[in-house]
């Protein structure tokens, strides 16, 4: 067989010309940017661990001497009804004489944590539980509705300095831009230190209430995104 010769039509110039540029084309520049903003949230919510502990030579007595300390303090602690009570775990530990081998006494704690956003009734309510109870830490963040909102204001900043940052951006460069695409989240907030974390029963006395102060945890919110500027 021969071979024929196949003979393909030109393309007029205009057409020619519109294929060169479309497949030639480049996106404008893009840049990366990312913002980040702050608003402060009240600690309204403040969370403490109590407990008892007892060591006695023998398990039962331990048990004994424990129940009836955290029984008196749960009746304690549900005279004040904005005070939300949860016992938190029990545990019991053999003592060893020194030099190991021989049990010589055990040691029972049991926890109680109390939650609430009265911090004027949970100071009130320490000062009286320490005549019995340790108090093995304090701890104060926002609840969740008030860090929720301080996100979400949080992230509407974030937003507005996104913008900000582009337009100052592409107004160097003397260009239009887009937001090519936005990533919203990274929400975060610092909480504060706790107030207390450990203080031996042996410290305790029945006193005056402890002092509890609130202040404030910083809420974050974090933008990131590309934005492209028009050649």
């Amino acid at each position: 067989m021969s071979a024929r010769n196949i003979l393909i039509p030109a393309l007029p110039l205009s057409l020619s010309l519109s294929l060169f540029l479309l497949g030639n084309a480049v996106a404008g520049t893009t840049i990366d940017l990312s913002a980040e903003a702050n608003r402060p949230a009240a600690n309204d919510l403040a969370r403490a661990t109590v407990f008892a502990e007892i060591t006695s030579p023998a398990a039962g007595e331990s048990a004994k001497k424990v129940n009836a300390l955290i029984a008196e303090a749960v009746a304690t602690a549900k005279t004040y009804p904005k005070i939300r009570v949860q016992t938190a775990g029990t545990h019991t530990y053999p003592v060893y004489a020194k030099g190991g081998g021989r049990i010589e006494a055990w040691r029972m704690r049991s926890d109680i944590t109390l939650e609430t956003a009265d911090t004027a009734a949970l100071s009130e309510l320490l000062g009286k539980l320490q005549a019995s109870l340790g108090v093995s830490g304090i701890t104060l963040a926002p609840s969740p509705e008030t860090r929720r909102k301080a996100e979400n204001e949080a992230l509407l900043d974030a937003i507005a300095a996104f913008k900000a940052r582009a337009k100052l951006a592409a107004d160097a460069l003397g260009k239009p831009y887009r937001i090519k695409q936005m990533s919203l989240g990274g929400q975060s907030y610092r909480p504060p230190s706790p107030l207390m974390r450990a203080a031996p029963m042996a410290a305790m006395e029945a006193a005056a209430p402890m002092p509890v102060e609130a202040g404030e945890s910083q809420v974050s919110a974090t933008v990131s995104g590309q934005i492209e500027l028009a050649d």
